[in-house]
């Protein structure tokens, strides 16, 4: 998995995300999390793709199901990554059904 570098976006400045986002790793990427962090998710290609954030965790002993993003083509998307996708590497896993022309950025909003 690669390791995505978290791009920091200022709330009050504004970001155009197509700048700074980069191409999906065929076997998934790792994310920081925290508040304030997303994945950011842009399918540039010619058919819908599934974007799948593991949850490791529980909450009282239940599992927590993974969210699901699912992108048409040319669609983007925005995931929130919470302390509880963190692995134990601290980081979340995402995995994707496809990466042709699939771009992605780890944010967080400032203020």
């Amino acid at each position: 998995m690669a390791a995505l570098t978290l791009q920091r976006i200022a709330l009050d400045g504004g970001a155009v995300l197509d700048d700074i986002d980069t191409a999906a790793a065929g076997g998934g990427d790792t994310a920081p999390v925290g508040p304030g962090r997303a994945l950011y998710v842009k399918n540039g290609g010619g058919g819908s793709i599934t974007v799948t954030v593991t949850t490791p965790g529980e909450v009282r002993g239940l599992a927590v199901a993974d969210p699901v993003l699912t992108l048409a083509a040319g669609a983007s998307g925005i995931i929130p990554l919470g302390r509880i996708f963190a692995g134990t590497n601290g980081r979340a896993a995402i995995t994707y059904s496809g990466v042709t022309s699939v771009t992605v950025a780890a944010i967080e909003l400032e203020q």
